[in-house]
């Protein structure tokens, strides 16, 4: 089978379909990923064909660099739709060239699903978040900041929609194109009891698969907790927060490890304690596998894999998707919310990393997660379901 794969540039959206990648390549099906060269590695290590599409995102201004590193829903949804126009004639090469029998793009990837719709290809939505409906969207807490954002930007995004129709693109709003349709064929890397309103999607169209991670076994702690801190790959751009981190472990029984990102100069923190350390980028699994607690923000890759090490969570969300994880993280009794004002003072801070550290209820709840996470049929239950869809739509 022939299969076109499209992922937005973002680690936590393209990382939970490598595996998926090179089981379906493993079983000789032919993909072609279109991505970003930050990716190219890992997706021809995967065995597909790398796609580029670097050449067609137009430079960012300051204040556009700054939208989109605040996660600004009218800055993501213009650059989709501009990059949707940009790249129309090479994708009708492209798919003239390659003849796919499918196409599986990302759920916030605009482009992939409306490339799909006009081509009139099949398509099967990777959905790295939760699938949100009308019943599950009740989960995500939209901030007034959020909110305003939207409705001010209102008038560019459909300036950007109008602009694709004459390419042929049939779209009515970026809603329309991320939310979950019960009817679309839809890959979901979470389990079916994590997943909030699980019962509300059709399970002849949804298939609830888990984390789609390298497996690692936990390691024996011994010595002092280690505490590892990350706020992912976007909005990491937090040199207080990670301040009030150093401050609230200084001098305690533990360990701190603060993955800060690329974007962010580690010196910039002056000297650490002796019993911490910042690094920009770090293997996650690896760290997570010794480690004692997570303070994340809540992307759904990050709390998936921490819980998939079954460790517990401190819950640190910055956006709307975030608090929605947060949320479920929290009633599966596997993380414990950290207020703003907790944030905001180290002392505060410390004491709530020492009463999760000692919280045995949150041990126990993160343990029977990994329990329900490593049931899952994780990448080949995906590439089953492909394979399905594959067969069904020739």
């Amino acid at each position: 089978m022939r299969i076109l794969w499209f992922c937005i540039p973002a680690y936590g959206h393209t990382n939970p379909t490598i595996e998926v990648v090179r089981e379906l390549t493993r079983r000789g099906h032919e993909i072609r990923y279109c991505s970003f060269e930050i990716f190219r590695g890992e997706i021809e290590d995967a065995g597909a064909r790398f796609v580029s599409c670097d050449a067609f995102l137009t430079p960012l201004d300051r204040e556009s660099e700054r939208r989109m590193r605040r996660v600004s829903a009218t800055e993501m949804s213009v650059r989709a739709f501009e990059l949707t126009a940009a790249m129309d004639g090479m994708l009708t090469d492209e798919i003239a060239a390659f003849r796919p029998e499918l196409v599986v793009s990302d759920s916030a990837c605009f482009w992939g699903k409306l490339t799909a719709a006009k081509h009139g290809l099949p398509l099967v939505c990777s959905t790295t978040t939760f699938a949100f409906n009308r019943a599950s969207a009740g989960y995500i807490q939209t901030s007034l900041s959020e909110a305003a954002d939207m409705l001010l930007g209102l008038p560019r995004v459909r300036r950007a929609m109008q602009a694709l129709r004459p390419l042929g693109y049939a779209v009515e709003s970026p809603l329309d194109i991320v939310q979950n349709k019960n009817d679309t064929d839809t890959i979901v890397y979470a389990s079916e009891s994590f997943q909030p309103c699980a019962e509300s999607f059709d399970r002849a169209h949804y298939r609830f698969v888990g984390p789609s991670v390298k497996p690692v076994e936990p390691k024996e702690k011994r010595g002092r907790p280690l505490v590892y801190v990350s706020l992912g790959t976007v909005i990491n751009d937090r040199p207080d927060f990670y301040r009030h981190c150093i401050e609230a472990v200084r001098g305690r029984d533990a360990e701190l490890l603060i993955s800060c990102g690329r974007a962010f100069d580690a010196a910039s923190l002056g000297p650490l304690p002796e019993n911490v350390t910042v690094e920009n980028y770090v293997n996650q699994m690896e760290v997570l596998s010794r480690a004692s607690l997570f303070v994340t923000h809540c992307g759904m890759n990050s709390a998936t894999e921490g819980l998939t090490m079954g460790v517990p969570e401190l819950l640190y969300p910055l956006t709307g998707e975030q608090r929605a994880v947060a949320r479920r993280v929290r009633e599966m009794g596997a993380g414990r919310l950290l207020e703003r004002g907790e944030a905001a003072s180290p002392q505060r801070l410390g004491t709530a990393i020492a009463c999760a550290l000692a919280d045995e209820g949150l041990r126990f709840a993160a343990l029977r997660m990994r329990e329900d996470f490593l049931a899952c049929p994780g990448p080949k239950g995906a590439a089953d379901f492909i394979e399905e869809i594959g067969n069904r739509t020739r």
